[in-house]
């Protein structure tokens, strides 16, 4: 089965707890504090693989999770961390942000396209730090720690995008499969009915000493930029290829299309579709040359192809055009005209393999870009005023402080209220009008508010939990 779009909810495991422990030892009444740290959440990675082809392993199973981190110990153990989930995926894959609830695909989160590419979709939360941290000069004996922090979990969507180096496009029938099967290994079903072929079929071509993986790419109707038919599910295969080998049936096949206008349908429907793709090098093929009176329309596509290419280089015909000038004329039934076909393709994605590795910038660290911007997201926070002298604190690492807060531990709550501060909420709170004894909330809690001007030591008393 060839799965190539799914949704999947991943979850980072959570972090442990700190341990608050004293170092007890015969003839060593005050042994200090040597509680161990809380071990980290593992992550949740997904990784290009080249040898995973679809993402059939995710069409069942929509929920994985990362392991937890272990508590952490007295005498200053710490606890072990989480092993990290690896997802393995097709090397093509885009990685997105979903959101279940609105049914909405967010930004991306990485584009996977080299074997071994990986990015941390769901990262695990941080192990509370044990008491042996909190010593200062005023605090010699803190009895508190700090709990795990909680996971990240959130809805991803994976895109698979065959990376192929050439593209057969084509209206249903024109010959793409049995082309396929001549230049490659691939065995795609063939049969003389439209729409036989309903999923891409890769093949890898060798000509001499170059080879290239090549596509087969399901017909495509008018409309299909539009979504008609199966349009944007077969187009989006289209994206990653560095060749578009357009494959016209001279015969018009058994609905007596006209061989031209099939020509300039697909060519509108793949410029509709993305607009570089009008841009990108495509070479044309007429296929079915062993029908009977097929020249007279081959010529006239030779013509038309040729007038295309200049066009395409600005109207200079002595200008490298992307469009090839040439009609390249076979019958995939007979073989005839095949290998220089399979010659000229694979010498033009050499070349475009050359070229791109020439101009390649620098690779993109999808990890470090995304944490940066996951970085910059959680620290924000919102202050929304709700109801008569009553705000609630909405931001991911203000919750996060308060999820990791010990609240039956009084020296934990203090802990708490200096973090509160110096992440700048009370300024916050105060510039958004909250006065003394306003009620402020995050998550289930609810605290009093008073303003950081009166300086005083503790800024919040707790009022309910």
């Amino acid at each position: 089965m060839f799965i190539d779009k799914v949704r999947i909810n991943v979850k980072g495991g959570n972090g442990g707890a700190g341990c608050m422990s004293f170092r007890r030892e015969a003839h060593v009444p005050k042994g200090g504090p040597d509680g161990g740290d809380g071990g980290h959440g593992g992550n949740v990675v997904v990784q290009a693989d080249a040898s995973v082809s679809s993402l059939i392993e995710y069409r069942f199973k929509h929920h994985f999770k990362a392991e937890r981190g272990t508590h952490g110990k007295g005498s200053r153990m710490h606890g072990a961390t989480g092993e990290d989930l690896v997802l393995k995926v097709p090397v093509g894959t885009v990685v997105r942000e979903y959101f279940e609830d609105e049914r909405e695909v967010g930004e991306m989160i990485a584009d996977l396209t080299r074997d071994g590419e990986s990015v941390v979709v769901a990262r695990g939360g941080m192990g509370g730090r044990g008491n042996i941290h909190f010593v200062t000069s005023t605090r010699r004996a803190p009895a508190f720690a700090e709990l795990g922090e909680p996971s990240e979990e959130r809805w991803i969507e994976l895109e698979m995008k065959l990376m192929a180096d050439a593209a057969l496009v084509g209206m249903p029938s024109a010959g793409k499969s049995s082309l396929i099967a001549k230049m490659s290994a691939a065995r795609p079903k063939i049969a003389d009915y439209p729409f036989t072929t309903l999923v891409p079929n890769l093949g890898v071509a060798t000509s001499g000493d170059l080879s290239f993986v090549v596509a087969d790419i399901p017909g495509l109707i008018e409309g299909a930029s539009e979504g008609r038919g199966l349009g944007h599910e077969f187009l989006r295969h289209i994206e990653r290829t560095a060749l578009i080998v357009q494959i016209v049936d001279l015969t018009g096949d058994w609905e007596g299309r006209d061989p031209l206008e099939d020509y300039e349908i697909i060519k509108r429907e793949l410029a509709e579709y993305a607009s570089d793709l009008a841009a990108r090098p495509r070479m044309v093929v007429a296929n079915k040359i062993d029908v009977p009176g097929t020249e007279e329309v081959c010529e006239a596509l030779a013509a038309k192809v040729r007038e295309d290419s200049i066009a395409a280089a600005g109207g200079n015909e002595f200008v490298e055009s992307p469009i090839d000038p040439k009609l390249y004329r076979i019958s995939a039934l007979t073989g005839a005209g095949v290998d220089s076909l399979k010659a000229a393709i694979a010498t033009k994605v050499h070349d475009l393999r050359e070229a791109a590795r020439a101009a390649e910038a620098a690779d993109i660290q999808y990890d470090h870009v995304w944490e940066l911007r996951r970085e910059a997201r959680e620290r924000r926070f919102d202050i929304v005023a709700e109801g008569d002298a009553a705000f609630r604190v909405v931001g991911v690492q203000v919750e996060r402080m308060v999820v990791q807060t010990d609240w039956e531990n009084e020296e934990a709550v203090a802990f708490f209220q200096h973090r509160f501060k110096k992440l700048g909420v009370d300024t916050a709170l105060e510039k958004a009008g909250a006065r003394d004894g306003d009620e402020v909330r995050i998550l289930g809690y609810s605290f009093a508010f008073e303003s950081p001007t009166a300086h005083h030591e503790d800024m919040y008393q707790e009022l309910d939990l």
